[in-house]
């Protein structure tokens, strides 16, 4: 089943070759954030370049619900009227989180230290996913949680009525769990301290700054250390959100195993935390090059220029690179695929509880397309087949998963016999112009019937 309604079975043939422009959305992990801090401001956040794709939209509807005035003004444009910290009132219906992680854990987060009550749900992947990681330091502060099966899905959230701050050091490295204490650290008085062995992602961080947050960042014995002084009144903002390098990844991983493409990808965010991928391609031989680079909005971004590279090599990604890249390890295994030699990946257990289980889910897709594959608890080794040699002719299982049915897809664009997906629904809650961007660039892409 799709996310949002019935299965949309896709075939991805291989291309010709891959040429022109790809103007890939917003970043998601900014949009989230922008719309939820917005919310905690007081005053009116102006947001360009928002992601319009379904993950975001439920956590501006989810906003609306707690009191917040979201409303859109243009394409990528919108404006937020905030309520202030604290000032979220309780939501009248269940909040709807669809398939976004991201979305429910931050959202308990930032509602975490007010005195209200919400439920909150999600379609049947995210209802499978474990929020314990998020709910047990919430607890912490006072905030109770009830859930079903030891955790997960549908859930209620009680907020603290009279929050304590709170010194965490994570347990695996999570931006969201990360995002999620120190959203909840807002309305609690004193200063909330998150420690994270590796770094993670920090847009939660920059924002916090840019919205007017007391928050200092050190390097300390145990790793980074994050504290943020509560009950700020954060200044609402005018944000410009980059391109996604999570999207940026399909169209440039495509262009690097589809001969004789040259694609450009403009404006892509290149936050050191978030551009691992692009690191490791390089490292494998992409020819792979940044242009204009540049600051927008707080972040690095610049211009991506690729072309096909038939002469990748295998490699050991470093396992203390897969915080920067965690969502990308799945479009990385297909390239993995097409490259000479074995990639090996290690660290990288967080994907087991991604919206699916996405080591199992690439291995077993790649397996049914002719590559040898082997996969371990937080490890996964694909052993290429070079250019143009993977042999294709599968039906690879999505698992509600988007950024697997995108992959398979572009799977599809450089192997040998075409790869169909049993569900291509879900692209829409991160990329919903993934097709039309793609068959622009010269993509065969094509419904069947399921």
């Amino acid at each position: 089943m799709s996310a949002h309604g019935d299965p949309i079975p896709m075939t991805a043939r291989r291309a010709a070759s891959l040429r022109g422009t790809a103007e890939v959305p917003g970043d998601k992990s900014i949009s989230h954030r922008a719309l939820i801090l917005g919310a905690l401001a007081v005053g009116e956040t102006r947001i360009s370049g928002l992601l319009e794709g379904q993950d975001v939209l439920d956590t501006a509807r989810a906003m609306r619900a707690f009191g917040a005035r979201v409303s859109q003004t243009g394409p990528g444009a919108w404006v937020v009227q905030g309520v202030g910290v604290g000032g979220f009132a309780e939501p009248d219906d269940v909040i709807d989180c669809g398939n976004s992680g991201t979305g429910v854990r931050l959202i308990m987060g930032a509602m975490a230290t007010s005195p209200v009550t919400a439920t909150f749900t999600g379609d049947a992947s995210l209802r499978s996913r474990p929020m314990g990681r998020v709910t047990e330091p919430l607890a912490l502060f006072g905030a109770r949680a009830v859930g079903r099966d030891g955790g997960r899905l549908p859930m209620t959230v009680t907020g603290a009525a009279h929050p304590v701050p709170v010194c965490y050091k994570t347990p695996m490295p999570s931006a969201q769990v990360k995002s999620a204490i120190l959203l909840a650290g807002l309305n609690a008085p004193g200063e909330t301290v998150v420690i994270e062995r590796e770094a993670t992602r920090d847009h939660t961080e920059r924002m916090l700054a840019g919205f007017g947050a007391d928050l200092r960042v050190e390097d300390g014995p145990e790793g980074r250390i994050i504290t943020l002084t509560g009950q700020p009144e954060l200044r609402p903002q005018t944000i410009a959100v980059p391109r996604d390098p999570s999207s940026a990844a399909f169209p440039v991983c495509a262009a690097l195993i589809v001969e004789g493409s040259d694609v450009s990808v403009p404006g892509i965010g290149l936050n050191p935390t978030r551009a691992g991928l692009f690191e490791t391609l390089r490292e494998m031989g992409a020819d792979l090059g940044y242009e204009n680079m540049r600051e927008e909005g707080g972040e690095p971004v610049a211009d991506l220029r690729v072309r096909f590279s038939p002469a990748l090599k295998g490699i050991e990604v470093p396992p203390e690179r897969a915080p920067s890249m965690i969502d990308e390890y799945p479009i990385l295994s297909v390239v993995a695929a097409f490259a000479e030699g074995p990639t090996v990946m290690r660290g990288v257990g967080e994907l087991r509880v991604k919206e699916s289980d996405r080591i199992a889910a690439m291995a077993n897709g790649l397996r049914s397309c002719g590559a040898r594959v082997e996969e371990g608890a937080d490890w996964m080794v694909v052993h290429g087949m070079g250019p143009g040699g993977l042999p294709g002719g599968a039906i690879c299982a999505t698992h509600l998963d988007h950024r697997i049915a995108m992959s398979f897809l572009v799977a599809g664009l450089g192997a040998q016999a075409p790869v169909t997906v049993d569900d291509a629904g879900p692209i829409a809650t991160s990329f919903p112009v993934f097709e039309p961007l793609m068959e622009a660039l010269g993509a065969r892409f094509s419904k069947v019937s399921p």
